[in-house]
């Protein structure tokens, strides 16, 4: 599936999208791409437990920021650009 498509999938299915491609960011950024919410992990240390680890700590502390924002997460930081 081509980038587009997999982001419309998410809309189709009210999904946030969890990526480490930062094209879902000029999609939804720039071109203002519909979207139900975007996380992109931009992370040193890509092992799994990392992104286990990071995406656990951000449901935990911004779950309720996640629905229809942009989220860049890091090993140390998140920062999230709102749509209102």
């Amino acid at each position: 599936m081509s980038d587009i498509q997999v982001l419309r999938k998410a809309v189709e299915e009210s999904r946030i999208l969890i990526t480490n491609d930062k094209d879902f960011g000029e999609m939804v950024i720039r071109a203002k791409e519909p979207h139900r919410g975007v996380i992109l992990l931009r992370l040193v240390d890509e092992r799994t437990a990392i992104k286990v680890d990071v995406l656990g700590r951000l449901f935990e502390q911004y779950d309720t920021q996640l629905s229809g924002n942009f989220v860049t997460a890091t090993e140390s930081s998140v920062r999230i650009t709102r749509f209102e």
